[in-house]
């Protein structure tokens, strides 16, 4: 019967805005598709390290003390501690918006999970988003991408650019960065050099995408983002993924376990296939691009406005 089960973010992480809704990726709606309510026979714990590591460890610590039922993790640094916490307890864990499992050596090579964790994936469709932006700004050369250099999800994402950038007549520049103190030098020194800029999942960045667009919109270079909060906010556009779609998906691998129908060890994670065009046309305008018809009758969505966080 569905107990008790703990829903956390660890520090530095910031979820972007499909995620934050109704309590983060496991979606409610989800788990209620699979007859598990919150109050009527779920109870759901969440906790927030509020941007400390040292606070993150005491969390997970804590929920293994609580004896949850079951921890749902948002992101890789979360995915892993979770589970560094959770295994020896075997305590399933279940996560989400972890771009690579396997680089987070939470999967093998075969997707299989190492242990009793799993999950769903928010794999970027870079070639997608790469087709997209040449489309888009059909004399454009060099695309700047800034990302945290210890987090794994960037890493993965950054060779899958290196790989196809060529593909598509660009050059990649990278601008590492360790933290969001970081951010706004390096946003300074990337847009300097690079025609466009396109924002993986990376959670430091994305936590500081205002600044990056402040400085983007003060030079006319566009900024394309990984998902549709951030075509919202001002990203001229993204072959992004759906996270309330990740989330429902993510909500029904968790019912599986907590009904006992699956271990989290003997689900695969996933991943959703078929990334969506979102664009924005008031950035657009404010650019002076034109949104290619193609592009534009295939949307997704599109917005007129652009909208504060």
């Amino acid at each position: 019967m569905p107990g008790r089960v703990c829903q956390r973010r660890t520090a530095g992480e910031r979820l972007p805005g499909s995620l934050r809704r109704r309590g983060g990726s496991v979606s409610e709606k989800g788990l209620e598709d699979e007859g598990i309510k919150e109050g009527d026979n779920l109870t759901v714990k969440y906790k927030n390290a509020a941007a400390d590591m040292g606070t993150a460890k005491q969390i997970s610590d804590s929920l293994v003390s609580d004896k949850v039922d079951l921890v749902c993790a948002i992101a890789t640094p979360s995915a892993q501690s979770a589970y560094n916490a959770a295994m020896k307890a075997d305590i399933p864990v279940i996560y989400t918006a972890v771009t690579d499992p396997v680089a987070a050596e939470l999967a093998d090579k075969d997707g299989k999970p190492v242990g009793e964790v799993t999950g769903t994936s928010d794999k970027l469709p870079v070639e997608e988003q790469l087709k997209m932006i040449r489309e888009m700004l059909p004399d454009a050369k060099k695309i700047g991408i800034m990302y945290t250099t210890s987090e794994a999800n960037s890493v993965s994402a950054i060779e899958e650019y290196k790989s196809l950038v060529k593909k598509y007549d660009f050059e990649l520049v990278e601008k590492g960065i360790t933290t969001t103190a970081d951010v706004s030098l390096a946003a300074d020194d990337l847009l300097s050099k690079v025609d466009c800029i396109t924002n993986l999942t990376d959670n430091t960045v994305v936590a500081s995408l205002p600044t990056i667009l402040d400085k983007a919109n003060e030079k006319k270079i566009p900024v394309f983002g990984s998902e549709i909060e951030q075509v919202k906010i001002g990203c001229l556009a993204a072959e992004g993924i759906d996270y309330i779609a990740l989330g429902k998906q993510t909500g029904k691998m968790a019912a599986k376990v907590l009904k006992g129908e699956a271990k989290a060890s003997e689900q695969n994670f996933e991943t959703i296939t078929e990334p969506g065009f979102y664009v924005n046309n008031k950035v657009a305008e404010n650019l002076g691009i034109t949104v290619p018809d193609d592009l534009a009758n295939n949307a997704v969505e599109s917005f007129d406005e652009i909208t504060a966080e």
